[in-house]
């Protein structure tokens, strides 16, 4: 609905990490503008999505919109064969609707971290069920021109990743790459972020791009094409009704 660079030789060789580490408060306050940097009060956006593999390509175009971490909604435009597919999420409930079945189907918590349209963003990806601020623990640390945020799981958050590190400029502050590790603290996916832009007035990385380490030549590239904040998106937007609407 969330990408990150860095080169790990060039910090080493060219700069001298800090390792100063900042108060929590200050770290959290950072971490929050990662958590809303895509969604502000409320969102909607324009946005293609291209899945690359070895054997095979395909894009995606796609609506969002938002309310907060709570609420999102999206709808797939194109292709054709996939045209009409919707995700809705409010508060802690997932739903996909496929027009070709004329079905509903409630995504369990289990499925959370599962692919969302085959892709290699997950759904909690896509609709942010779990707030970063509410749900890890968060330091910071200078490294040259970054910061070096690294999250860890609170005792009660239910998740797969052991530790998630953000890479932000110190200028702009924001982000350039996102670090997923499993419990035993190999590093299993990246997320790089580019092509800064202006929407509305709100500067952000309009690509995202996830590549995940275990599976040599996939990614997934998401751009957003137009976006606009803090707009008012009614009441009837994110509905089971408006989910199985046809168009």
């Amino acid at each position: 609905m969330l990408k990150l660079l860095l080169s790990v030789l060039f910090s080493l060789v060219v700069y001298l990490p800090s390792y100063s580490c900042f108060a929590d408060d200050d770290a959290a306050t950072l971490l929050k503008k990662m958590d809303e940097l895509f969604r502000s009060k409320s969102s909607i956006a324009m946005m293609k999505m291209q899945i690359i593999t070895p054997n095979w390509q395909r894009t995606l175009e796609m609506q969002s919109w938002t309310i907060g971490m709570d609420d999102t909604f999206i709808r797939v435009l194109s292709p054709r064969k996939d045209r009409g597919v919707a995700t809705l999420k409010k508060d802690k409930e997932m739903w996909n609707f496929f027009p070709k079945i004329n079905k509903v189907i409630k995504v369990p918590p289990s499925m959370m971290m599962g692919s969302w349209m085959g892709s290699d963003f997950t759904n909690d990806d896509l609709v942010r069920e779990v707030s970063l601020v509410e749900e890890y623990q968060v330091s910071k640390r200078i490294e040259g021109e970054n910061y070096r945020l690294t999250l860890v799981p609170k005792k009660d958050t239910v998740t797969v990743w052991g530790k998630i590190e953000f890479i932000v400029n110190q200028k702009t502050l924001l982000p350039l790459e996102q670090s997923y590790y499993n419990e035993k603290g190999a590093k299993v996916r990246t997320m790089v972020f580019s092509n800064i832009k202006d929407f509305s007035g709100k500067k952000m990385p309009a690509v995202m791009t996830m590549i995940p380490l275990n599976k040599t030549g996939h990614k997934t590239v998401i751009e957003y094409v137009e976006a606009e904040f803090d707009i008012d998106l009614g009441d009837n937007v994110f509905t089971l009704r408006n989910l199985q609407t046809r168009f």
